[in-house]
């Protein structure tokens, strides 16, 4: 498969050719029921001489046989006996007790079977292939003061690309002029577009702070406005390229079902091939003819092959891989698909994962009398000198109030671990945490302001306090706040059947405590240290399995040991890419409730597949030694292997009910 959209790779699979091997394998299948047909009514109602019926059921077995036939040899060449050997076994053992029609019914279906089992596995993958033709093979980069049309594998680093209103985005990259709303679904799942405006400057620094909002990815679509985006990767380092490629490595992973019925098949197909022995020796024990006994065991092959086994989870295992990747998650193999769909707990890192991972001002506490929006004003003056996160907070919510300019200030000091001070209309100002006015670090703080500040911390608050001139003005509490969809995406998962989640944080506990609460989550743990949180995921895992979700950065310890690694903001995240089983490529946890409900889905898929298949087979297996022919036995299995093809194509469509976008 190619990983850029504008080249083909030499070592790649060409769908096309792809396509054209599926179509001739059901192209044969049909001629072979034709033949069939033909060969077995014609007779019945005079149109057909006997001897044409026999040459017409010999083509049908040709065109049936071909393919099986053909994979049987390479397999037994490797010393491998599975389904293909066994069924053609079946079909030569019919003409050889002249069941002519049985055994090319047989063909029939299991060609059908195997055509459409291609059909579904090649449906999935094109559902993948479609990712990497999202980006458009060329784009207009303006170089040299001059705007030329060129193929995007040679556009490079730092060039800018213009991109008009309506067109597909060619490259990863940050806007550096224009404004458009940009649909960035086919990439990150995201049902609204997203708002896009230029970013200040391109320097390193500055491209890797970058918010959402100045970030656009290849593949997605541009709104009504033109843009002008700084190169920011390779076509083939794309967010696009990579997921293409990771999805396509993900096609070999196996889950563990799958590594099962691997071997399962290793043990039970030998077995089978013991029985058909056995039973057509039963004539040696039983009143009845050689022929009797043949037919009986060519009857008990037919029963016994696991062909609907052989699909049941890897046609499933696709099709919920390549659904993932169209909706904004990728998922790296069946492994973590599986493991994913049977866990009951998650946990979720807190910072830049439940909330936007920036504090705001939510509460102003005037004390005494005094005014709110002077404090305010006094406090931002003081802080508009440091670059601590609290101070810009500060800075942005007297700007957002539009306060009117006081007295600036003077002699700033940064207090390390306390907070800072400043000269501000002559008189001292201090900013701190409460601890800093305990009456040694600072004038003590008045009994009535520490109980509303203690109230206030509680709740989760960061608080800060302003004195000036010996006196106090009051308190201000920040919050990092929880991303508008969290609480929402939270009770989703938990109608998905999700019953236990929790925060793991480095903050305060009772910060932890209250933005858990808030949330809806069942716990919390805070004043956990990296190694800390490594330490209590293997605790949960050690309890019955957790995923953990985070941001793929300093999660990544967390996440790798969890049962399963879930990262968001993959889209933007190199690291959240290579680290995570799942990557949620959305700067946010939309998509989550989609990838617990299909990974669920998925699980169930496999377990009905698994049911129908094996249900089959043990219901089969003694009926054909009981004396149940060829020709029901050909139709209730080869019938169960089309249903199972059928049942896992249906998660190509699944659909996230819980979610009012439908991802």
């Amino acid at each position: 498969m190619s990983i850029e959209p504008a080249t083909h790779q030499p070592n790649a699979p060409d769908k096309h050719d792809h396509g054209k091997s599926d179509n001739l394998e059901l192209i044969f299948s049909l001629t072979c029921g034709a033949l069939l047909v033909v060969g077995w009514l014609g007779p019945k109602l005079g149109i057909v001489p006997g001897w044409l019926s026999i040459l017409l059921l010999v083509g049908a077995y040709i065109f049936g046989g071909f393919f099986a036939l053909k994979e049987a040899i390479e397999k037994v060449a490797d010393a491998k006996f599975e389904i293909d050997f066994l069924m053609l076994v079946a079909a030569a053992g019919a003409a050889i007790l002249g069941a002519w029609a049985e055994g090319a019914l047989l063909l029939f279906l299991f060609s059908l079977g195997h055509a459409l089992e291609h059909y579904a596995m090649g449906r999935a993958t094109r559902a993948i292939q479609a990712l990497a033709e999202l980006a458009p093979d060329s784009a207009l980069v303006r170089r040299n003061g001059e705007t030329v049309e060129m193929r995007i594998e040679n556009i490079q680093l730092g060039d800018i690309v213009v991109v008009r209103s309506n067109e597909r985005l060619p490259v990863d990259g940050v806007v550096t002029a224009g404004e458009s709303s940009v649909n960035q679904a086919p990439i990150t799942g995201e049902s609204a577009p997203v708002d896009k405006r230029p970013l200040p400057g391109t320097s390193v620094a500055e491209i890797e702070a970058a918010g959402p909002q100045h970030k656009v990815f290849a593949g997605s679509i541009n709104g009504s406005g033109s843009l002008d985006i700084y190169v920011t990767r390779l076509s083939s380092e794309s967010a696009l390229a990579r997921v293409v490629k990771l999805v396509s490595e993900a096609e070999t992973r196996q889950s563990p079902t799958q590594t099962f019925i691997k071997r399962f098949e290793k043990i039970f197909v030998p077995l089978v091939i013991a029985l058909a022995v056995l039973t057509g020796f039963s004539w040696l024990f039983l009143d009845e003819a050689p022929s009797e006994s043949f037919y009986r065991a060519m009857a008990v092959l037919v029963a016994a092959s696991p062909c609907a086994l052989a699909i049941a989870t890897p046609s499933a295992i696709l099709s919920g891989i390549a659904r993932a990747a169209n909706g904004g998650v990728l998922i790296k193999g069946g492994a973590p698909l599986e493991a994913l769909g049977g866990l009951n707990a998650i946990a979720f890192d807190k910072t830049g994962t439940l909330t936007i991972g920036e504090p705001k001002v939510v509460d102003i506490v005037a004390f005494e009398g005094a005014d709110g929006r002077a404090l305010l004003a006094t406090a931002a003056a003081v802080e508009a000198f440091s670059d601590h996160p609290l101070a810009r907070a500060i800075v942005a919510a007297a700007r957002e109030k539009d306060l009117p300019k006081g007295p600036e200030a003077a002699e700033f000091q940064s207090l390390t671990g306390k907070g800072v001070s400043a000269m501000v209309g002559g008189e001292l100002v201090l900013i701190g945490k409460p601890a800093m006015f305990d009456g040694e670090s600072g004038p003590a703080m008045p009994e009535t302001l520490a109980r509303e500040v203690d109230t206030l911390f509680d709740t989760g608050r960061t608080m800060m306090v302003v004195a000036q001139g010996g006196r106090f003005l009051g308190a201000i509490g920040l919050m990092d706040t929880p991303r508008p969809a969290t609480k929402r995406v939270i009770a989703q998962i938990r109608k998905l059947g999700i019953t236990r989640m929790m925060m793991i944080s480095g903050d305060n506990h009772r910060v932890a405590n209250a933005i858990a609460r808030d949330l809806g989550l069942d716990e919390a743990f805070g004043d956990l240290m990296p190694d800390d949180k490594v330490a209590k995921i293997k605790e949960l895992k050690q309890q019955g399995g957790v995923a953990m979700v985070g941001d793929g950065v300093n999660d990544a310890p967390a996440m790798t040991n969890a049962n399963v690694g879930i990262a968001m903001g993959a889209a933007g995240s190199d690291v959240a890419l290579e680290t995570a089983d799942i990557a949620l490529m959305a700067d946010n946890l939309d998509t989550l409730p989609f990838a617990v409900g299909l990974s669920r889905a998925t699980s169930r898929n496999i377990r009905q597949n698994l049911w129908v298949s094996l249900g089959v087979v043990a219901v089969l297996v003694p009926a054909t030694l009981f004396g149940v022919g060829i020709g029901p036995a050909i139709l209730l299995h080869e019938g169960s292997t089309l249903i199972v093809v059928g049942n896992a194509l249906r998660l190509l469509a699944y659909r996230d009910e819980q979610s009012p976008a439908h991802v």
